[in-house]
């Protein structure tokens, strides 16, 4: 038996995504990837919900996805773009990347119930245990949110 991980094919499950994140309900944003250039790029979607349990709150009786969350959704897709491209390569993984910045965060629309997040993320620099990310998000062809996210290889004392 080989200590080699499953190969990954399109689509990346959300099974699969279990194994590549350590995030769970109800903070797992990310339900499938469906393409990815190892190292340069990752398009994945999630599916918006009335049964989110943020649209309780945020409005009781005007449900809005927080953009915060998109933006979480946005950092968790360009984790997926480091596991992934680890995982094609050969290796088992690589460390967890904790999101340390994000840079000129910009929401163009209302992400409601019903909707599904279509997000792309771009690989624009790795270096020294940092990755910055260009990454956007878009509903039904037209963008909603896009931001720049630098993120930090977790370091394990």
């Amino acid at each position: 038996m080989s200590d080699k991980p499953a190969a990954l094919t399109m689509p990346v499950t959300i099974e699969q995504i279990q194994e590549l994140l350590p995030h769970r309900y109800p903070f797992l944003l990310v339900d499938r990837v469906i393409e990815i250039v190892p190292d340069v790029s990752v398009v994945a979607l999630k599916n918006v919900s009335i049964n989110e349990p943020f649209f309780q709150g945020h409005f009781p009786g005007h449900p809005v996805m927080p953009g915060v969350l998109i933006v979480e959704a946005m950092a968790q897709t360009a984790g997926l773009l480091t596991q992934i491209s680890s995982r094609m390569k050969g290796n088992t993984g690589s460390p967890l990347f904790y999101l340390v910045k994000v840079d000129n965060a910009r929401f163009s629309a209302v992400v409601s119930p019903g909707d599904q997040l279509r997000m792309e993320v771009g690989l624009k620099r790795l270096m020294r245990g940092m990755g910055i990310f260009v990454a956007r998000t878009l509903v039904d062809g037209k963008e909603v949110a896009s931001c720049e996210l630098m993120c930090a290889a977790r370091s394990d004392k």
